[in-house]
């Protein structure tokens, strides 16, 4: 069984409205030292084991479901776990 942490977030040439709005209320409530903000998502998916390859249905969710890989890119992390 596996443990897979995804995280999604917009490209680097999206524009993030809320990452901007964010990023205003962050200077004003004084925190003029942070210069940008992107808001992602994160995910946590518990994989059972099976013979399909682990990355190729882990790509296969992400493009087809979890993340819009037009505008957006993913990452993943990927942790063995006994089962309880």
């Amino acid at each position: 069984m596996f443990k897979v942490k995804v995280y999604v977030t917009l490209r680097e040439s999206v524009l993030d409205p809320q990452g901007k709005a964010v990023t205003h209320s962050l200077h004003s409530l004084n925190y003029p030292e942070v210069s940008d903000v992107r808001i992602g998502k994160y995910m946590e998916l518990t994989i059972e084991k099976s013979d399909r390859d682990l990355d190729e249905v882990i790509n296969e969710i992400c493009s087809k479901l979890l993340a819009n890989t037009v505008i957006e890119d993913y990452r993943y992390e990927v942790e063995e776990c006994v089962p309880q």
